[in-house]
């Protein structure tokens, strides 16, 4: 039996810099209390151009690419690799890879240790609450940010560095994360997604090669460029909704950014856009799905897009997944190498660091589908 339905949209002062919008109140998502709730508020419904289409779209058929295979170094793997991505990456940005030396037990215990965070009291959740104008911690929707168009899910998210990292306002580990926010029951839990970020970032050294050789411009330049980076993890968990066909579990939008490597749970939700029309993502156990986020889009000097997604919801399911959002040291300055550019490709974007992209996204701008078009224009206003 659901539980008595007590107060679950907290009223509390708005927090001006947080949002363009507006904001008259500031609302708690507490999913233990909303995946009952046949009427769901209002903030969560999105505008019909936008809602799930019913039924559910095509699914997109993307040949899965072989990731050993190419890095194996036999020219006909590598050869067939670089087409594939090369095809994928000129019209959607999206591709799946497999065989890509992720051990299956270390991707089931990542999925399996999210319930440990995400089904405690919201109240024990929101000591590890994100902060305004931050990228990582806990987040029950955007409901600290906006007042409409809310995405239906929790994430928690934390920084992972590949390299040595000296500022003192940053822990130096996953754990060390986990352990100074939510204690000490939660070291083991900080421990296995260190790991993960360890596996998720080898693999995207990989693809990296991948995206470059398929470029031309050689397999170690993006490898070289992302070997110290400073990326993001998310855990995301989208409860049931019990108006699915109403509400988004995470609206459309381009990732800001290099790399995505997800990996969802078999109930699924991703939709890609291909074609200009809206494809779902059937999840494949033993693959990652991979997306070009606008950094990289940036990189490659516009040759390669940007994937526009979103996820939706259902009634019954809980649905999960990780997210890996590879991102460069911050000092890194983003323009493509000059190989890609020229007279009948010249320059699109100017150059730019990416915590500048990523203060753009936390605090000037709600991502969507014209995120980084935006951000060009802000850079070049402020002359930055």
């Amino acid at each position: 039996m659901p539980p008595p339905a007590p107060e679950f949209l907290f009223p509390s002062p708005p927090n001006p810099t947080e949002s363009k919008e507006g904001l008259s109140e500031t609302l708690v998502f507490d999913a233990s209390v909303l995946k009952y709730i046949s009427q769901i508020p209002s903030q969560f419904i999105w505008p019909d151009h936008e809602k799930p289409s019913c039924p559910s779209p095509p699914e997109l058929r993307v040949p899965p690419i072989d990731l050993m295979g190419f890095l194996s170094g036999d020219p006909a793997a590598m050869a067939k690799a670089c087409s594939q991505v090369r095809e994928a990456c000129r019209s959607h940005g999206f591709f799946l890879v497999v065989n890509h030396g992720v051990d299956a037990g270390l991707i089931a215990q990542a999925h399996e240790l999210m319930d440990s965070f995400f089904c405690m009291k919201l109240c024990d959740k929101q000591k590890a609450q994100r902060k305004p104008g931050e990228h990582i911690g806990y987040a029950s929707s955007f409901t600290g940010r906006f007042s409409s168009n809310l995405p239906w899910k929790e994430t928690l998210s934390f920084r992972y560095s590949a390299a040595a990292v000296d500022d003192q306002f940053v822990e130096r580990t996953v754990e060390e994360y986990f352990v100074n926010v939510m204690g000490e029951d939660f070291r083991e839990f900080g421990r296995l997604y260190q790991k993960y970020c360890e596996a998720m970032s080898n693999v995207s050294l990989g693809i990296m090669e991948l995206l470059g050789t398929s470029l031309g411009v050689g397999c170690n330049y993006f490898k070289d460029f992302f070997k110290e980076n400073d990326s993001i993890m998310r855990l995301n968990y989208y409860p049931p909704c019990q108006n699915p066909d109403l509400a988004l579990g995470t609206g459309p939008h381009c990732d800001p950014t290099s790399l995505t490597i997800l990996h969802q749970d078999q109930v699924g939700g991703l939709h890609v856009l291909a074609n200009q029309t809206w494809h779902s993502v059937a999840p494949y156990p033993n693959a990652f799905v991979i997306n070009i986020g606008d950094t990289f889009m940036a990189l490659s000097n516009g040759i390669y897009k940007s994937c526009l997604h979103r996820a939706v919801v259902n009634k019954t399911s809980v649905r999960k997944s990780l997210a890996f959002f590879l991102c460069p040291r911050w000092d890194k300055v983003v323009a493509p190498p000059e190989l890609l550019v020229a007279d009948e490709n010249p320059r699109i974007y100017p150059d730019f660091t990416w915590p500048k992209l990523l203060e753009f996204t936390q605090r000037h701008y709600r991502a969507d589908t014209r995120t980084f078009d935006a951000f060009s224009r802000w850079l070049q206003e402020k002359n930055i």
